[in-house]
């Protein structure tokens, strides 16, 4: 039995039919998607030999021959990821946090599925009997680009693995081999991204992978395989590193994209994500979603008391700089300032993140009264959340940004940082570009580094410690609020190794005791803090704290339960084993290295 899986993520090109369309991107997945109720890929015969000499014969078979690797890609879990993370608390707390990761039983499980790779082996045995030159180059190097990624993710998840660049047969040897070396499978990883990059054409397209996108996906690979093995002590850091340094500079050189600003400093950062389709200013590719036909779940999971109710802890509202960039937690007092005085003259970004004292939703004009109910942490997250239609179950449709130009500015700067080749002109085209939409004060390096911020050194203790230790922590700060909610931050902290981040307790707004509290500064009371009565509450209040069940948790002593202190929605504390290395990866399921007994399982995991 076959799988048939319809290809809808990604807008077809306006000069094809879109019925035709459809149709062929059904015909090439009954093709290419071999996948067996029961079979796993490595059991599977080659029952596709016949069908490639009626497939693979012009440039469209080979354009709709690659449709179907496009479900690779992430939609709406770019911005669900980081609830995985320290960045958000959501109700429930995934697995990876609260150190409750197991290892799978059924083969297949746990992302070690092979099903995608062999499509794209497939296609690429026999896109080369296309006669079109032009073609061959240009799909060929989207099924590279698109092997690259699959490689990438595996290697993030599990390490060393086995690389497979063709399609295997049910006699063939390396059905059930040992995994290879990472050195050989991310030199393999790089060959495709690199032949990826030289082929497909440079032009702009907001749904199609284009040259551009293989360099930002260069760029996102050079820096996690360098980082990674600087700060996990491997060998051969510096090669990668400097391949994430020319692709960035190569994308950044080509002035295709730039900062999107419309709106303004207050309003352009929100709109680039809360808007309903994206455009190519600064999205270099995104997922497209139509309202009534193909939509997500994002609006629903971020204001959902019952379901999501994300909040943002207050170390990363902490690390949000003052407008002018001074430190915000240089203040005296800083741990025990209130909700409506920590929000003035920050970092814009700041309230565009989250609901600040003049929260209005998405295309409304009204300040939206307060509401800590739907929020675990008491401030909301607003990134990528539409107007108020969206927050309903399954109907949120603005477009997901998948890659986009910001995250080459980081990548350079971060790059160059690490290896000790960064200079003030370096952060004036990257960093400090990306303050300038918001019109923050830019990044000095020579006073990063002669004044290293101990905030940020205690939340990441593993850092280099030489002379570029101070503007490496800025660079950290400046990516982690960039790109919060983007799907980037648990793999940050594992090429960082900073996997004992989330150790650190994930706290929210901070209350001096019971009593009522002014959010907004209009000199009414929006908030009430109790411990069970509500009596005496003013009758201005939309949200209710009840502290005998929403615990405070006091930050200058750590006592929990205490009568003041930050809301503490997860006393518990994530548990991150790192002896051995054992939780920078996931284990590889047990019924897979029962088959093959060539597979070992990583290192921690094994059964004892």
């Amino acid at each position: 039995m076959y799988r048939f899986v319809m290809y809808r993520i990604m807008k077809p090109q306006k000069d094809i039919d879109t019925m035709k369309y459809l149709k062929l991107g059904a015909a090439l997945v009954a093709l290419l998607s071999f996948s067996s109720c029961e079979r796993d890929f490595l059991d599977r015969p080659a029952e596709d030999q016949v069908e490639a000499e009626f497939f693979f014969n012009t440039a469209k078979d080979l354009e709709v021959g690659t449709n179907n690797f496009y479900r690779i890609l992430p939609t709406s879990g770019v911005y669900t990821d980081d609830a995985s993370s320290d960045n958000i608390v959501p109700l429930t707390i995934a697995d990876r946090v609260r150190g409750n990761r197991i290892t799978p039983t059924a083969k297949g499980t746990g992302g070690w599925n092979w099903d995608r790779l062999r499509e794209i082996n497939y296609f690429l045995a026999n896109y080369h009997k296309v006669d079109d030159a032009a073609a061959k180059a240009h799909y060929g190097g989207v099924a590279r680009f698109f092997r690259a990624y699959f490689y990438f993710d595996k290697v993030q998840r599990f390490g060393a693995v086995p690389w497979y660049s063709k399609v295997l047969s049910a006699n063939d040897p390396d059905l059930y081999k040992a995994r290879d070396s990472r050195e050989l499978v991310m030199d393999s990883v790089m060959k495709d991204i690199n032949f990826a990059v030289e082929n497909i054409p440079e032009e702009k397209q907001l749904n199609r992978i284009t040259k551009y996108t293989a360099l930002l996906l260069k760029a996102r690979i050079g820096l996690y395989e360098g980082t990674f093995r600087k700060y996990h002590g491997i060998d051969g850091y510096e090669p990668f590193l400097e391949a994430a340094v020319d692709a960035a500079a190569a994308l950044i050189g080509t002035n295709a994209y730039t900062i999107f600003t419309t709106g303004g400093p207050t309003k352009a950062y929100r709109e680039l994500f809360a808007r309903d389709n994206q455009d190519m200013t600064e999205t270099i590719l995104a997922a497209d979603f139509e309202k009534g036909i193909v939509t997500h779940n994002l609006g629903y999971t971020m204001t959902s008391p019952t379901y999501g109710a994300w909040g943002i802890p207050k170390d990363l509202i902490n690390s949000y700089l003052m407008a002018d960039g001074s430190r915000f937690t240089d203040r005296p007092n800083y741990e025990t300032i209130g909700y409506s005085e920590e929000m003035l003259n920050r970092d814009p970004r700041l309230t565009q993140t989250t609901a600040g004292p003049n929260f209005q939703v998405y295309g409304s004009t009204t300040n939206e009264p307060v509401n800590l109910n739907i929020t675990t942490t008491g401030y909301r997250v607003i990134k990528a959340l539409g107007s108020r239609d969206q927050w309903v179950t399954n109907s949120a449709y603005n477009d997901i940004i998948i890659f986009r130009y910001a995250e080459a500015l980081l990548i350079l700067a971060e790059a160059k940082a690490e290896l000790g080749t960064l200079t003030q002109p370096d952060l004036n085209r990257t960093i400090n570009v990306l303050r300038s939409r918001v019109n923050m004060g830019p990044l000095d390096m020579a006073q990063a580094n002669a004044n290293p911020d101990p905030y940020q050194e205690a939340l990441y203790p593993n850092v280099d410690q030489g002379a570029n230790k101070g503007v490496i922590l800025e660079i950290r700060r400046e990516r982690r609020i960039e790109l919060f909610n983007e799907g980037h931050r648990w793999d940050d902290l594992m090429r960082w190794k900073a996997g004992k981040k989330l150790e650190q307790p994930m706290v929210g707004i901070y209350f001096p005791g019971v009593g009522a509290y002014d959010f907004t500064g209009d000199g009414n009371a929006d908030v009430f803090v109790h411990t069970g009565s509500t009596n005496g509450a003013p009758s201005t209040v939309t949200s209710f704290i009840n502290i005998q069940q929403r615990t405070l948790r006091d930050p200058q002593t750590g006592q929990q339960a205490a009568s003041k202190g930050n809301l503490d929605p997860f006393p518990l504390g994530g548990i991150f084993d790192d002896e051995e290395d054992k939780d920078y990866y996931y284990p590889i399921p047990k019924e897979d290295l029962r088959l093959n007994e060539q597979l070992e399982q990583n290192s921690g995991w094994e059964e004892k």
